[in-house]
């Protein structure tokens, strides 16, 4: 049970706000961005996702640049409240096609229509796309993806971490095509989180990949649609090692620690023939999410030297080996590196003939940015020079 529910820009503005209790006074939007922009607990930069004011409990995710958000005075469950505000832009997202500031201003009568069927008095009614159908009548007013404004590093980070083809999956599932028709298209994609850490010397110490399956459907006539996986997929550790790449199919064996479904997915023929048999819902939904901590071959490997150039001044030296085929480009790569908190200056210096890179020091988070947009080349070094006060570290010793 949540008392209201509201969305904020990245300047704070309230672009949707809702009530539906009346327990938690009506500032609480603007109590909350203040606490989530200025958060100072702990040393650390970013509000967690749950905190309490003056006995408002507030729930909040990020989703494109924009804050999904939460109160209640109540003790409910943490894990509902955040699945329900991902869900809610999930099924905002499936009726407006493009998820931003610009396309929730322009649909907000749409917003809270949908809003006022998913929630009833602060219960959850339904976050079905497919359900909500019969009682949304409202048209979204289609904003074109292509000619947005960039949302700052928000934007980046959602173009590098989902490429789509073009504007295709940016369409509502109510809107048609020019002319009343309607395309019978059904987009998969597969996304992956790789986290990887490595020896001093290069190698790797632990690894793991967080991935999902996900679709978007625009079928009519709720059709069976049959997914086929690798027929030497397995399920659970067996001690064996998929770290070799150079076999003759190109591919090794694929071994997942543990996996789950979505519930529109049957299982009858999976143990037979790794096929998954599913009739899709409409809008945007994972098939399946999986985790592996199994060896693999990661995309890249980094390798840091750090060497002391004076009784005030280190030197890093940071290498990134590209490990994958000279045909295969990757765009958009952010290298971060913590830095002492005694660093007062950096300077950096790239590679001659380095195209693209981006170079930036944090100096509040004390945190050094190597940004690539592209990586052409095989490996790609960076030289930086800091600057330190060494009398404020043996302070603090």
């Amino acid at each position: 049970m949540i008392s209201q529910f509201f969305v904020l820009s990245q300047r704070g503005d309230n672009i949707v706000f809702r009530d539906y209790r009346g327990e938690v006074q009506k500032g609480s939007a603007e109590i909350f961005f203040r606490k989530v922009k200025f958060w100072k607990e702990d040393g650390e930069g970013d509000a967690p996702p749950i905190f309490n004011v003056d006995g408002v409990n507030y729930f909040h995710v990020k989703v494109a640049g924009l804050l999904f958000a939460a109160t209640t005075r109540v003790n409910v469950s943490p894990s509902l409240v955040l699945e329900l505000l991902q869900r809610i832009a999930r099924v905002v997202k499936d009726y407006l096609g493009v998820l931003n500031e610009d396309s929730l201003r322009k649909n907000f009568v749409l917003v809270y229509e949908l809003l006022d069927e998913v929630i009833d008095f602060g219960y959850v009614q339904t976050t079905s796309t497919e359900v909500l159908k019969s009682s949304i009548f409202n048209e979204p007013i289609m904003v074109d993806a292509g000619r947005l404004p960039p949302l700052g590093p928000a934007a980046i980070f959602m173009q590098g971490s989902k490429r789509m083809p073009g504007t295709a999956v940016t369409k509502s599932v109510v809107a048609n095509e020019p002319g009343g028709r309607k395309r019978e298209e059904i987009f998969v994609d597969i996304i992956e989180k790789i986290s990887v850490t490595f020896s001093s010397s290069g190698y790797i110490l632990t690894s793991e990949i967080d991935g999902t399956i996900q679709m978007k459907s625009y079928l009519t006539g709720n059709p069976e649609i049959r997914l086929a996986l690798n027929d030497d997929l397995s399920i659970g550790r067996s001690g064996r090692s998929i770290y070799d790449y150079n076999s003759s199919s190109g591919s090794g064996p694929v071994v997942l620690d543990d996996c789950n479904f979505h519930e529109s997915v049957h299982l009858d023929s999976f143990d037979i023939d790794r096929t998954l048999t599913l009739i899709p819902p409409d809008g945007e939904f994972p098939v399946m999410n999986y985790r592996m901590t199994q060896e693999f071959k990661p995309p890249f490997r980094i390798n840091a030297l750090i060497e002391e150039a004076g009784p005030l001044k280190a030197e890093v030296i940071i290498k990134v080996f590209a490990e994958f085929a000279s045909s295969v480009i990757a765009n958009t790569i952010l290298v971060q590196m913590p830095l002492p908190t005694y660093t007062t200056r950096v300077s950096f210096e790239l590679e001659p003939g380095a195209v693209g890179n981006t170079t930036d020091y944090k100096e509040a988070n004390k945190r050094l940015e190597w940004g690539l947009k592209k990586s052409l080349e095989s490996v790609m070094v960076l030289h930086c020079r800091l600057l330190v006060d060494r009398s404020i570290h043996y302070e603090q010793n």
